[in-house]
Parts: structure tokens; C-alpha cells; sequence
């Protein structure tokens, strides 16, 4: 989406957009970086924050995804190689007996487990676990793009914490 909308702001060359990581089917990215390369036809002054944030909102509309914001980086910059770390959040959504009772802005959002209450303090001595770094293998999938990707990680946080009407369960590597 975000590629079709660079290319209707008209620049004077075709655009590569990169984004730092995708998403999986159903997942939903927060405060994703990415970088694009605008070449503005000979006299036409280059766009500011402001009008790229705008230009591109406006060509996003009815799709779900927003720019927030955006400012002129070295040419050196990659979103993808220069990320330093992601963070990811993992938010289950305890007491539903069936998926009907998920509340509409939550749909898609969380998992939502059968089952009663989580033994929390349980779970945080087992997330120690998981933190430093490990091969991943047994989870990843077996599809040819994850193949050519090493699957080992380095979890430096990982935190669970209970709120109202949600459990999120965060980990950082």
C-alpha cells in the first residue's frame, strides 16, 4: 500500500520502499520504520516532513495504515539493516467463553484462550527461560523464505503483565 501511494505523489523516478520487518498474516504493527527514496522532478523542491506525512496519509486513506511522522535521513540509512531491535507484544484477553464475546475493537488484536486464570508468577519464572540467545527452530515455519533466515534470537526482555481487561505479554529482542 505504502509503495502504490509513494508512486502518486509523482516523482521523477520509480520509488523502493523498505520497510524494517514485515508482518505475518493477522499481525499488526506498531511504530514500524521504514525509509523510501524520493527523486522530485529537476526544480521541484524535495518534500518536507510535513508534506510527505500528509501526501501520503492522504493516498493511504482508505486503507489500514497511517504514517506518524517522518524526517530526511543519511543515504546510508536502511530501515531493515539499521534496526537495532524489535520489540513485540502479545496480548491475551482472559474470561471469554467463546470468540463472540471478544469486544469489537479487540478483535484480531488478542488472543483470547479458553480456560480460567493464568498462574502469572508461574509464567515469569518460565519466560526466564527464554531470555538470551537461542535457536528458535522449533518454532519457526517451514516455508522458503524463513529457511534462508537463521532462526536464532536473542531475547533481552521479556515481561508479563496483568491490566485491566487484558493480559500483555511483551518481549523485546
Amino acid at each position: 500500500w505504502l509503495q502504490e501511494a509513494a508512486q502518486k505523489l509523482k516523482p521523477s523516478a520509480p520509488i523502493k520502499f523498505h520497510i524494517s520487518s514485515r508482518t505475518d498474516t493477522g499481525v499488526h504493527a506498531l511504530a514500524n520504520a521504514a525509509h523510501l527514496d524520493i527523486q522530485r522532478a529537476p526544480g521541484k523542491a524535495a518534500f518536507t516532513a510535513q508534506q510527505l506525512v500528509q501526501g501520503l496519509n492522504h493516498h493511504l486513506k482508505p486503507e489500514p495504515i497511517r504514517i506518524l511522522s517522518a524526517r530526511r535521513v543519511p543515504s546510508s540509512f536502511h530501515a531493515r539493516f539499521c534496526a537495532l531491535s524489535r520489540t513485540y507484544i502479545y496480548r491475551l484477553l482472559l474470561g471469554c467463553a467463546h470468540h463472540s464475546q471478544i469486544p469489537v475493537f479487540e478483535r484480531d488484536l488478542c488472543w483470547a484462550p479458553a480456560g480460567g486464570a493464568l498462574n502469572i508468577p508461574a509464567m515469569r519464572e518460565a519466560a526466564e527461560f527464554l531470555l538470551g540467545t537461542h535457536d528458535f527452530s522449533t518454532f519457526r515455519s517451514l516455508n522458503s523464505e524463513s529457511a534462508a533466515q537463521s532462526p536464532v534470537r536473542t531475547l533481552l526482555q521479556l515481561e508479563i503483565q496483568p491490566a485491566p481487561g487484558f493480559l500483555a505479554h511483551h518481549c523485546e529482542h
